[in-house]
């Protein structure tokens, strides 16, 4: 958190590819469910604050980075890496506010179809032909 907390709020967009208002959006998300998920207990044992979590994921879908280059970086393990970024995926999934609409709603029938032509028509290639001549020629210089 150190390092998202000394950012300027022109400097998330370019870094993590969101907004500070759509991060804080996603934090505030992340820490309801997290307080849910321990509300009778359990292991806070992770060394990755919310953030740095939110942090990881988005850096993993805006750069496409390996696992072991962030958990590198960030000095955890790669699946601790994977975990982290499985379950803000989840996480923001199941909200409803950071999900994508189902497809019935993205297929709108009353657009009209869009309509793509492309000309494969097969054109031929001359090749030189095969002389039995040339074969046993060839051969013929192979062997001697």
């Amino acid at each position: 958190m150190n390092k998202l907390s000394k950012l300027k709020d022109e400097d998330y967009q370019t870094i993590l590819g969101v907004k500070k208002q759509t991060f804080d959006a996603m934090l505030e998300i992340l820490e309801r469910n997290y307080a849910e998920q321990h509300k009778k207990g359990g292991r806070h044992l992770s060394k990755l604050s919310l953030a740095d979590k939110l942090a990881i994921t988005l850096g993993y879908y805006r750069e496409y980075r390996p696992m072991r280059n962030i958990a590198f970086d960030w000095d955890i393990s790669k699946s601790m890496v994977h975990k982290s970024i499985q379950w803000v995926e989840d996480t923001l999934t199941k909200s409803k506010e950071f999900s994508l609409p189902s497809k019935r709603i993205l297929k709108d029938e009353k657009k009209a179809p869009v309509v793509v032509l492309m000309d494969v028509t097969e054109c031929e290639i001359q090749r030189p032909k095969k002389n039995r001549k040339n074969i046993t020629a060839e051969k013929r210089k192979d062997t001697r």
